[in-house]
């Protein structure tokens, strides 16, 4: 009989995984939750939703709290009690969180998806998820310069793109046939 891993049979090969692709969001340790955040700081961007339909919107005005050089919370310990509308990531929550970026790790892994190579567990260095291109490092105004009444002036389309999306619509030659012009 198979070894058992978290009261599941063992897989073979199971050990050589990464823990993201061997337990479940609420099966993680306290510092492998942590560690699936790639420090984007998308979700830390202020959203804005249309009540008729539901369709969210995103602005480039962040949490007075977030630090845009290193796209990381400045209090993370007290966020909460500081952002009262901060809203914590739990494995119960995520998968109801439309607004999740299509690039967080937490949603990846709730999808069943793998985390991307700009990722820190995957490129082992923390400056990835900015060389990517993904992190809003430098593309943010604070929400402390920006009154609530002006966030539809600075909506932004970026943070609900996923990359992935766009490497496949290159692949498949950009959704245009190419070749020769017929006479």
């Amino acid at each position: 009989m198979a070894a058992r891993k978290n009261g599941r049979p063992a897989i073979s090969g199971e050990d050589e995984l990464p823990f993201w692709r061997r337990v479940s969001l609420a099966e993680m340790s306290e510092a492998e939750w942590e560690s699936l955040c790639d420090g984007c700081g998308r979700c830390c961007l202020n959203k804005l939703e249309d009540m008729d339909t539901g369709e969210i919107y995103w602005t480039e005005v962040a949490c007075r709290l977030l630090d845009d050089d290193s796209c990381r919370c400045s209090d993370y310990r007290h966020r909460q009690a500081l952002v009262p509308d901060c809203v914590r990531l739990t494995p119960e929550n995520v998968s109801g969180l439309r607004w999740l970026p299509p690039t967080c790790g937490y949603r990846l892994v709730d999808e069943g998806r793998d985390l991307y190579w700009w990722h820190p567990l995957v490129s082992g260095d923390r400056e990835t998820v900015h060389y990517a291109g993904i992190s809003v490092r430098g593309r943010t105004l604070s929400e402390a310069l920006v009154p609530v009444r002006k966030f539809e002036e600075h909506l932004v389309s970026w943070p609900a793109e996923d990359p992935a999306d766009k490497i496949e619509l290159a692949e498949r030659g950009g959704g245009k046939r190419r070749g020769r012009k017929r006479g």
